[in-house]
């Protein structure tokens, strides 16, 4: 490995081939050696084994790193070519590669610009919705302020007032329980009758 980290540019293919026949000669002696400590001894099998697995191990931490390496190099070597490619390339006024797609960009200048127009009607809508439900709240407490100045004018005392609010307030519980028994009473003839 050290020697294909040094090598040229002409001789590290050489020094690759030689790296990987050597792992594939060394994987195939592995696969004899795992078949040999299989024959061991019960009480040296487990010991022999281990062995096998650690050169193993070793062994595709080497082929993992002479794959890095060759990707490594092949990326230097297409960067390279692109620098060579850019530099000797002679551009002109009109050359096609040179233009810049404008179409797909004001597209989305475009949708862009519908959105932000409908987010601002949105927020306008609310605005208005707010405003027209502030009106109501003023129309009614209005309603309300002359509802109650009619009934001061009939002769009714404040006190009458919160009295009537308070039975309506309870007559609508009433009702509620009255419509409640009432189901509950249906259910039962029919739930007997049937």
């Amino acid at each position: 490995m050290g020697r294909l980290e040094t090598a040229d540019k002409q001789s590290v293919h050489i020094v690759e081939n030689e790296i990987q026949a050597s792992i594939d000669q060394i994987f195939s002696r592995l696969e004899r050696l795992e078949i040999l400590s299989s024959k061991e001894p019960p009480n040296k099998r487990q010991n022999a084994r281990l062995r096998v697995d650690q050169l193993k191990y070793d062994v595709q931490h080497l082929q993992t790193a002479l794959r890095n390496f060759q990707h490594r190099r092949h990326a230097r070597e297409q960067q390279e070519r692109q620098r060579e490619e850019l530099l000797s390339r002679t551009f002109t006024t009109n050359d096609s590669d040179t233009t810049i797609p404008m179409d797909e960009s004001l597209q989305f200048n475009s949708s862009l610009q519908k959105v932000h127009n409908g987010m601002d009607d949105l927020i306008l809508d609310g605005h208005n919705i707010l405003d027209g439900l502030r009106t109501q709240r003023l129309t009614l407490k209005g309603t309300q302020k002359k509802i109650l100045d009619i009934a001061n004018m009939l002769g009714l005392s404040n006190t009458v007032m919160r009295l009537i609010e308070k039975r309506a307030f309870q007559d609508k519980y009433f009702m509620i329980g009255g419509m409640l028994l009432t189901c509950v009473v249906m259910f039962l003839v029919v739930q007997y009758l049937t």
